[in-house]
């Protein structure tokens, strides 16, 4: 069954959605225009297609926005339960067309801020573009999801998802505006897509909801994307997470301010009653152009914190022009294992380009990096009656 909605409103968008899956499924599309809309429920076998110069416009009050709740639930980030579109549990689901998600999102923050500074976060939750939960057979192909005033799109516990041709671009100034979180999935697949935020581009999750279950996230490929921001290009994992294994990440360039690979354990991230758990394994990164005001790659886990470890890591084929070092920093209770550098070239604007602390096998291939700056200390005079200070 299709329909194609007409009336400019998210409640003609949801009654359509409702309508198409009583009948067993098919397709919504939207006509050209704008429809404002609270939260959206998407359902199995249905396919929401957005074409070009079709917006789905969120409000701008996180009052008209639902709660979403789920027994397996039971955490959220930010304390935020609202998104603009929602599925949960389904099955055969499809975002698609060359349209818009619009969230808002700078009309959730307080922005009389100086300039250059990112905007002051407000006390109240700031909703998220997408929130997938339990889905399977996912695809989102072509949508662009522009100002979130949260999370871009967060899908957690789903499993095969195709996410293509899309872009994600939010206000450089707003905080949380990650681009794609990847939480607890499996068999994802992101290619040919574009990330400017504020907040990190693509993140890499397992997050604990309780302390006896696995929570697992493996096999997510990306490739031939573009990836911009003043945080982090890819985050993989936080120290409470638990197991983020076998991905790839090929055909990248990252442009932007901050960092383009990190996987960072300090204390500031770890959970109430966790001294940390994370294990971060086979993961290779292949083909990638980074230009950086901050790291190409951080691996550093904060002493103290005993993640299982972080091992299997490959870095091949980068062109780097940092500020800061390639850095991989375990310590003495969280050694890193098996990481590996081939075919790395490019400058580094500090003194030291490559900074190596507790790495169990090290593999360094054709690694050609310059550091380039440092401080030049004021000349020295000859000093002491040493044999060596006679007068040239």
């Amino acid at each position: 069954m299709n329909i194609v909605v007409k009336e400019k409103s998210g409640k003609a968008i949801q009654q359509a959605i409702d309508e198409v899956f009583t009948h067993g499924g098919g397709v919504v599309a939207l006509e050209s225009g704008i429809y404002p809309s609270g939260t959206l429920y998407l359902k199995s076998n249905v396919e929401l297609h957005v074409p070009a110069g079709a917006v789905i416009q969120g409000y701008a009050d996180c009052n008209l926005y639902d709660d979403f709740f789920h027994p397996d639930y039971p955490v959220t980030p930010e304390n935020c339960r609202k998104a603009l579109l929602v599925a949960c549990e389904a099955e055969n689901i499809a975002l698609t067309g060359n349209g818009e998600l619009n969230g808002q999102g700078p009309l959730f923050y307080d922005r009389n801020v100086p300039e250059g500074s990112f905007y002051r976060r407000p006390a109240t939750p700031r909703p998220r573009l997408i929130q997938f939960f339990g889905c399977k057979n996912v695809t989102v192909e072509g949508i662009n999801l522009i100002d979130s005033a949260g999370w871009s799109m967060w899908m957690s516990n789903c499993r095969n998802v195709h996410v293509s041709k899309i872009r994600i671009e939010g206000d450089q100034r707003m905080m949380n505006n990650d681009g794609f979180d990847i939480d607890c999935c499996c068999n994802v697949t992101v290619s040919d897509s574009f990330f400017k935020t504020g907040d990190d581009c693509l993140v890499l999750r397992a997050i604990r909801r309780n302390s006896s279950d696995e929570f697992v996230c493996e096999n997510v490929t990306v490739s031939n994307s573009i990836l911009n921001s003043p945080c982090q290009g890819i985050r993989i994992g936080c120290p409470s997470d638990d197991t983020i294994r076998h991905c790839r990440f090929s055909n990248i360039t990252f442009n932007g301010r901050g960092t383009a690979i990190l996987s960072q354990h300090p204390e500031r991230y770890l959970r109430k009653n966790c001294t940390g758990y994370a294990s971060i394994s086979d993961i290779s990164f292949d083909n990638f152009d980074i230009t950086a005001n901050g790291f190409a790659v951080y691996l550093h886990c904060t002493e103290g914190i005993n993640i299982r470890g972080i091992s299997r890591l490959s870095f091949n084929n980068f062109r780097i022009n940092s500020r800061q070092p390639v850095l991989v920093q375990g310590h003495a209770g969280a050694l890193f294992s098996d990481i590996s550098f081939s075919n790395i070239t490019g400058t580094v604007a500090d003194e030291t380009p490559l900074v190596c602390r507790y790495v169990k096998n090290l593999k360094l291939d054709n690694v050609d990096l310059s550091g380039c700056t440092g401080e030049i200390k004021p000349t020295v005079e000859p000093v002491g009656n040493s044999w060596e200070t006679f007068e040239l």
